[in-house]
């Protein structure tokens, strides 16, 4: 079985062009800390190229900007290439099934800051009211 679950941030914009047989194609990377740090505490990243087809890709490029944090579905892609030189290379991709976005609606990830209305401050907000129990009786214990 060839599949693969990654949670990570865009490290640019996705690219979103067509094939000539008019498939939308979407191209971006993302970058995935690994669960451990070295020994002088760094954490070590991984960067990996996703491509989403289709409307999914679309959906990526309408919507995920650099910085955005998505989490990534999808199936291990090897293929074989040759470089400008002549050399071969290999080259190793994300194929992309289902990708979700979890950096909150209207936030802009590079900085921190959102493009939304802000919402009352948690002590602003109406609270519940309670009201008192007078008759415990009914209470089988």
């Amino acid at each position: 079985m060839n599949k693969v679950f990654l949670i990570g941030n865009l490290t640019r914009d996705p690219e979103l062009t067509t094939t000539a047989s008019g498939v939308s194609v979407c191209r971006f990377a993302i970058a995935v800390n690994r669960n451990y740090a070295s020994a002088d505490g760094e954490r070590q990243t991984d960067f990996f190229n996703v491509t989403a087809w289709r409307d999914l890709g679309e959906r990526v490029a309408q919507y995920q900007h650099k910085g955005s944090k998505v989490a990534v579905i999808g199936s291990i892609q090897m293929r074989n290439y040759e470089d400008n030189q002549g050399v071969r290379r290999t080259a190793v991709d994300v194929i992309a099934q289902d990708v979700e976005f979890l950096s909150p609606k209207g936030s802009n990830a590079e900085d921190g800051s959102s493009d939304a209305a802000p919402s009352r401050a948690p002590s602003q907000r109406k609270k519940p009211v309670l009201q008192a129990f007078e008759d415990d009786s009914d209470i089988p214990f």
